[in-house]
């Protein structure tokens, strides 16, 4: 080939706006699964195929149960790059239909174990000539089930780990029993943000963030809720606030049988004039914190990631069903009477760094090497088919039963009338969809409000 003249252009490359967009489906089962799903999608489409000018496409759904979030709480949750107008919501096999009729690229599944191990095998059975990459993990700090809950997302082509310790953890689960830990990939909490934390003169405000099932008991519960009251009392110029998930008949990822709103009606002496219940946007209340106060909630490490003074409460015990066990070594462990008289807790510095929160400025390159994972499948002439650890013949008398609840077969298939054939004519379609509404009103209003009430009667 003769060597080009000066005369000769190079080849132009396709401009990024002529660039098929990437097709990203973002599906998640509660409101912070969600937060956790769409930012996720966010932080590991960002330049995607090595450029930041490719377009990209997120689709929201969400899978229909009884922690389906509301459209209130879609909007408390922030700013996540997809408009919650434009978020639908699906039954596992109308996501599967969707997934075959779309052509996604990604799919990032938000959802609890038991959902990822459904979609894994639907996915896997819908026999795609080309299957999007699978991306899932957890919103959180994982506390309980870490065997049962990791096992059930073992398939997918990535599995987040949050932190160094999370992925030390994974791994070595995964190559426990023999399965391919090369998924677990280490990254952050993909909300964390916001300023670093400078106290400001004349504020001085005590956040406590509750947590829908920890404490369970309402004995435990009235007695954080008494103290928080009795701290406020204690300091009437601090302004103390309790950072509540939900309103009542509202569920989130965990179930919340006693809101700490109607705990409150009833305590005893009422409410201070400087106590106040307040909702909203985790990192906006953090904006004027100087003090976060939990028993284990997530919030504890979107706080650190900030360097606002922190504490986890000690106050029940130091027990795994708390999830405070986990911050063993933090340095933050501490109770009430220590707060009350003005002593705060300083974190370990070393604890810390292990834990994704990156204090130290390294956020900015924490999805670096889950991004160029991605980057690599989506640029793979063909995925390998997905394998998850367990099969019809690993775990025959557990796997039926999963898929069975989002109306699957053992091999992934839809069991025989899981879904509807499209019928004809707008006013049957409007007719179905209203009644559809109405039986998932009653599905809801029966596991949130009246289950709960069952359960309470049987204690008595």
């Amino acid at each position: 080939m003769p060597p080009r003249t000066s005369n000769e252009a190079e080849p132009a490359e396709t401009p990024a706006a002529l660039r098929p967009a990437l097709r990203v489906a973002v599906l998640a089962d509660s409101d912070t699964r969600w937060k956790w799903g769409a930012l996720t999608a966010r932080r590991l489409t960002a330049g995607a195929d090595g450029t930041d000018a490719r377009p990209v496409e997120v689709s929201g759904l969400l899978l229909r149960g009884r922690a389906t979030p509301t459209p209130r709480q879609l909007a408390e949750v922030g700013e996540v790059g997809i408009d919650a107008g434009r978020v639908r919501e699906v039954t596992a096999v109308e996501f599967l239909h969707t997934v075959r009729d779309e052509g996604y690229d990604l799919v990032v599944l938000a959802l609890v174990g038991g959902g990822v191990q459904a979609m894994l095998h639907g996915l896997a059975a819908l026999g795609l000539p080309r299957r999007p990459v699978v991306v899932t993990g957890y919103v959180g700090v994982v506390y309980e089930k870490l065997a049962d809950g990791l096992l059930l997302r073992h398939g997918a082509d990535v599995v987040l780990a949050n932190s160094a310790h999370d992925a030390e953890r994974f791994r070595a689960v995964y190559e426990g029993v023999g399965a391919d830990a090369s998924a677990v990939t280490e990254a952050a909490l993909p909300f964390l943000g916001g300023a670093p934390y400078r106290p400001e003169e004349g504020r001085d405000t005590v956040v406590f963030a509750a947590q829908p099932s920890v404490p369970a008991s309402r004995a435990d519960r009235t007695y954080l809720l008494r103290r928080l009251v009795e701290h406020a009392r204690l300091h009437p110029r601090r302004e103390v606030l309790l950072k509540l998930r939900s309103k009542p008949g509202e569920h989130t990822t965990h179930i919340e049988e006693l809101p700490y709103q109607k705990l409150a009606q009833r305590l005893p002496g009422g409410l201070p004039p400087n106590f106040r219940l307040v909702y909203g946007h985790m990192g906006e209340v953090l904006d004027r914190t100087d003090l976060l106060v939990t028993v284990s909630s997530t919030a504890a490490l979107e706080s650190l990631h900030r360097r606002i003074p922190t504490a986890v409460l000690t106050d029940l015990g130091v027990r795994e069903t708390l999830g405070n066990h986990h911050f063993v070594g933090s340095g933050l462990l501490t109770s009430w009477d220590t707060l009350d008289g003005g002593i705060r807790p300083r974190p370990d510095t070393e604890w810390v760094a292990g834990q994704g929160v990156a204090a130290d400025g390294s956020y900015g390159t924490a999805y670096d090497t889950a991004r160029a994972k991605v980057a690599a499948l989506l640029g793979t002439d063909e995925l390998p088919p997905l394998a998850p650890y367990y099969t019809p013949a690993t775990a025959p008398g557990y796997l039926p039963g999963i898929l069975g609840r989002h109306h699957l077969a053992p091999d992934g298939t839809p069991l025989p009338g899981a879904a509807a054939p499209q019928e004809p004519g707008r006013v049957r379609g409007a007719v179905r969809e209203t009644v559809r509404n109405a039986a998932r009103g009653a599905y809801r209003q029966g596991v949130q409000r009246v289950a709960p009430v069952i359960r309470r009667m049987g204690e008595l």
